[in-house]
This record gives C-alpha cells, sequence and structure tokens, in this order.
C-alpha cells in the first residue's frame, strides 16, 4: 500500500497454490469504513465500498498450478488505511501475507 492524505494505492498478488488450473476467478473482499474504490487495474472491479469484487480480465483468467496475476486498485480514505480483513478467491478463503 502507498498511502498519501487522503487516498492509496494497493497491490494484490494472486497465486493459485492448487493443484489444478483456475479458469476464471473472482476475488472477494471487504474495504474497511471510509475507503472508496475509484479504479483498478488488470482486474473488473464491483463495488466501491464495503464488499468489493475484483473479476479476472481475458488476459488472466487462467492461472495454472503455481502461477499468479497481479492486480491494483486506488481509493480515497478519510483516515482509515488499515487492510481488509479476509479475502476469498471463487468463495474460498485465501491465505494472506
Amino acid at each position: 500500500m502507498n498511502s498519501w492524505s487522503d487516498g492509496f494505492t494497493a497491490s494484490i498478488h494472486v497465486t493459485n497454490r492448487g493443484t489444478t488450473a483456475i479458469d476464471g476467478w473472482a476475488l472477494a473482499f471487504t474495504l474497511p469504513g471510509g475507503q472508496t474504490l475509484t479504479n483498478g487495474w488488470n482486474a473488473t472491479y464491483t463495488g466501491s465500498s464495503g464488499p468489493i469484487s475484483a473479476r479476472n480480465v481475458s488476459y488472466n483468467a487462467t492461472l495454472a498450478a503455481g502461477d499468479s496475476a497481479d492486480i491494483g486498485f486506488q481509493a480515497t480514505h478519510t483516515g482509515n488505511t488499515a487492510t481488509p480483513d479476509a479475502f476469498t478467491l471463487n468463495g474460498v478463503s485465501c491465505a494472506t501475507s
């Protein structure tokens, strides 16, 4: 995360740690209060505050076992730059680091 007075950018590295390919993915998370997504890259975003869904775009739709996709977004904030508590990929809880 790179933050400034009333905004920030965030990068997310999505990795398929399974043994089979994922063909089409959706990453879901909830932005903390006071944060509003304004734009994003390498995914199609749904929602601007609270629950957010980031879906693959054509060029990163398939993630072979061990492959990853880097996505990100820009948002505004009202002082809260906390990170989301949890992420799910296609409805399955994700490990974060």
